[in-house]
């Protein structure tokens, strides 16, 4: 127990934490030449793609310190975007120590001191590194002092490294062993683990990954899983290698896996607590946060016979993914589908790719919105997670909004652009404070719901990918909201429905009908879009009627030509969703993002 460190990285999104997570493993020997590629632990085509991390990884390393011991890190690689912030919290409450990675030609962003915070409160033991040092433009005076600032350590703590030419990783090991501190706990107490990831195998069923806080478990021992109360036999445990690497028995501090037959997605819980049935611990592990999505949106199989199937894949995704949250609900327009919640935007787009690509899943997605609060008459509240659960108006007292409080991190040379952006989208400033001569941290009260579309994106173009930004809920406040409804040929498309303020809802309604003009292909009749506020119609867009005959350039020939312009026709037309009798493709539910 003594020679174990569990530790992990947390860093800004693109700060080095996957490249610099490799060559730590290159250095203990983890993983030979052969194995090596880059993001050697995201094991997602998607993550590579993108060069981001979207999950937390583990894997256990073997190391010969200086004084000739040989030490066991666990080391957990986490993500950086701001949507995930719910895997770094998980990997954090498995840990005694947390690698603090800055990049030393970006200096610190707003996603490093919120997960800073969360290191902070677990009590880990912070190691600053600053990485990226082989750069010509890095700037180690000016981004050491604010890592001082930040945690108050001394420059000589500061681990200068890069994570392309493997400066620093052998000083990083020395201090993970010196600074971290050993797994605390009681042998003898009963088993008692925390989960804290879990996926799904399709031959050997859910695998688990826990972290042990108390006493040892042996294979073939009978386990329990305390919020479900379910017991299992334990066929096989051990530790993560880059392969799984089976053990007989497991003891405080080691991070492993459990393999137990189970099939059921809703059996593992993550942050649930696992203990042996003959022995059992009477409490569950604390420290785990509940998740809070901030953005819904109905996900709808395009072929209403696949519900069924869309709702397995779900289940087997949120045991990969456990910050998803989704409950069935129907619609006029779609038919059955789910409303699911997730942690921002990204989060919906990876969510989306990845069922599309790990189950064949090709689903409809309806405009993100946020949760808002009704009060009714008689007195009592409803959730609204849907524009179309909002009561008339005569049913109505009030409705409330989710506010935040947004916090940006930007160089003074974007100040009045950043500053316009955000009370463009009903921000107020809340304060303003430089952190060096030419760096500031803005705070902003604003709606949730102003932020969901393309704040972000927003903010990284105007201020050229400088501005990093972070947020966290900050109550509900009245709002004067109203609900503009869509509609094709007289029929409303309950998908397309939207919350959004008064004052917008004049040029939001025409922006889509002239958007939804461009996007509508063309039918053998006219069809007239409209935006609607109750019965007041505020925008009209015609399109025109057409008649589309694809095989009109194939003169003669052979008959493969003609059937190959109908497959493709067909494959099209499979995309698209009969409304009433105007057909709506996919794209049309997505660009309400893209208005802009």
């Amino acid at each position: 127990m003594k020679r174990i460190r569990n530790f992990c990285i947390i860093a800004h999104i693109d700060h080095g934490k996957s490249t610099l997570a490799d060559r730590l493993l290159q250095e203990t020997g983890t993983i030979t030449e052969r194995q090596m590629q880059e993001q050697t632990l995201d094991d997602m085509d998607l993550e590579r793609e993108r060069g981001i991390t979207i999950k937390s990884h583990a894997i256990q390393m073997q190391h010969t310190h200086t004084d000739g011991e040989q030490y066991i890190l666990n080391l957990i690689d986490t993500p950086g975007h701001v949507d995930f912030s719910y895997e770094v919290s998980r990997s954090i409450a498995a840990c005694e120590g947390a690698l603090l990675i800055v990049d030393a030609t970006q200096g610190i962003e707003a996603q490093t001191i919120s997960n800073l915070y969360l290191a902070l409160e677990h009590d880990l033991e912070i190691i600053p590194v600053l990485n990226k040092m082989d750069l010509d433009s890095a700037d180690p005076e000016e981004v050491g002092d604010q890592i001082i600032d930040l945690i108050g350590c001394d420059r000589s703590d500061i681990i200068p490294a890069s994570g392309k030419s493997g400066l620093g990783v052998q000083e990083i090991l020395k201090a993970v062993v010196e600074k971290v501190p050993a797994p605390k706990g009681d042998v003898d107490a009963p088993f008692q683990a925390m989960i804290f990831d879990s996926v799904f195998n399709s031959f050997r069923g859910i695998i688990a990954y826990f972290r042990v806080v108390n006493g040892t478990v042996n294979r073939r021992d009978k386990v329990k899983f305390l919020s479900t109360d379910k017991e299992y036999i334990a066929d096989e445990i051990g530790v993560l290698g880059l392969d799984l690497i089976p053990k007989d028995t497991l003891s405080i501090g080691d991070v492993g896996y459990i393999i137990s037959g189970i099939k059921e997605a809703k059996e593992v819980k993550v942050g649930d607590t696992l203990t042996t049935c003959e022995n059992p611990c009477t409490e569950a592990v604390t420290g785990f946060e509940d998740v809070k999505p901030m953005v819904f949106a109905g996900l709808y199989p395009v072929d209403t016979d696949d519900y069924e199937e869309l709702r397995f894949s779900m289940e087997k995704l949120q045991l990969n993914d456990a910050s998803l949250v989704f409950e069935p609900e129907s619609s006029a327009a779609l038919g059955f589908g789910f409303r699911c919640g997730f942690l921002g935007m990204l989060h919906m787009e990876i969510v989306q790719e990845r069922l599309e690509r790990e189950f064949n899943m090709t689903v409809i997605t309806t405009v993100p919105n946020v949760s808002y609060l009704a009060h009714l008459p008689n007195g009592t509240q409803q959730v609204i997670n849907n524009p179309s659960d909002l009561p008339e108006n005569k049913g109505l007292i009030k409705v409330e909004e989710p506010f935040i409080k947004a916090q940006i991190i930007t160089k003074s040379d974007y100040i009045g652009t950043v500053m316009s952006l955000c009370i463009q989208k009903r921000g107020d400033l809340v304060s303003q404070i430089y952190l060096t001569s030419d760096r500031v941290e803005l705070t902003f009260s604003m709606p949730l719901g102003e932020i969901v579309f393309d704040f972000y994106d927003k903010l990284k173009s105007i201020s050229r990918g400088y501005a990093s930004f972070d947020y966290f809920p900050d109550g509900y406040r009245e709002s004067n909201l109203v609900k503009l409804d869509i509609m094709l040929n007289g029929d409303q498309v309950d998908a397309l429905s939207a919350l959004i303020h008064r004052d917008h809802a004049h040029s939001f309604g025409k922006r889509i009908c002239i958007k939804l003009k461009e996007l509508i292909p063309r039918q053998q009749f006219m069809v007239a879009i409209q935006a609607a506020i109750g019965a007041k119609i505020i925008s009209r867009e015609t399109i025109s009627a057409v008649r589309k005959d694809v095989t009109a350039k194939c003169y003669g020939g052979d008959i493969t030509r003609k059937r190959k312009l109908l497959e493709k026709q067909k494959k099209g037309k499979k995309r698209m969703r009969q409304i009433g009798s105007v057909e709506v493709p996919q794209s049309a539910f997505l660009a309400i993002l893209k208005l802009d």
